[in-house]
């Protein structure tokens, strides 16, 4: 063997190292987040950060089966699911389908009720950390997945922007109570928190059917 085919062999190496790194940071970030954003939704009354919580611990599913990926890819480079991942995705989707029912049907009732919850600060909180952690995830996940020219890690990045656009929506509608002392914000934030779960669900299934590869459809680039 080559001297430059050795570089090539460890450089691969190295990268398949820091990208399983990477799906293990995500997947025991999503832990805490989940265990501190369902604790905090509980205590403070607020349904959006609540159902952020839930959405994380259904992001560990994911997450499990995105690193059983990247261990298979390692080995035999084969971009396309196993049955382990399809199987990770149909309960996740499951997940995301039930959490969605259920979160649209309480800040309804919060909203019917005109329910507000006790402060939104966490969410604030919370949501600002995720938004700056899940960039940073994405950004090394396309670097690391376009120098292994790899179509699937490049997916997982795009697709982990599902999770950033939740921050998003979770961060707005905790500040806009903050600010506003408006209720019904909290229940509007659940809501659209469903809705996205409720798409990352129905993806989920389409993934695990093999008809996308990610929520980007098929423009992954």
């Amino acid at each position: 063997m080559s001297t430059l085919s050795i570089e090539l062999s460890w450089k691969k190496a190295n990268l398949y190292k820091w990208v399983n790194i990477l799906a293990l940071i995500t997947i025991f970030y999503n832990v805490i987040e989940g265990i501190v954003s369902v604790f905090f939704g509980f205590k403070d009354e607020t349904i959006a950060l609540f159902g952020f919580g839930i959405d994380s611990f259904v992001e560990v599913i994911s997450g499990v089966g995105i690193w059983h990926m990247i261990r298979r890819l390692k080995q035999n480079g084969n971009e396309n699911p196993d049955r382990f991942e399809k199987d990770a995705l149909r309960v996740t989707g499951t997940a995301f389908y039930i959490l969605a029912i259920g979160l649209a049907i309480t800040a309804i009732l919060n909203i019917y009720q005109g329910h507000k919850p006790e402060t939104t600060l966490w969410g604030i909180i919370i949501s600002a950390i995720s938004i700056s952690t899940m960039w940073a995830l994405i950004h090394y996940k396309i670097r690391i997945g376009s120098e292994l020219n790899s179509q699937a890690i490049i997916a997982d990045a795009h697709c982990t922007r599902a999770c950033m656009y939740l921050s998003f929506i979770l961060f707005l509608s905790s500040a806009g109570y903050e600010l506003t002392r408006i209720g019904g914000l909290d229940s509007i934030g659940a809501i659209l928190i469903a809705w996205l779960s409720y798409r990352e669900g129905h993806e989920s299934f389409q993934k695990a059917r093999g008809n996308i590869v990610c929520g980007c459809k098929d423009n992954c680039d």
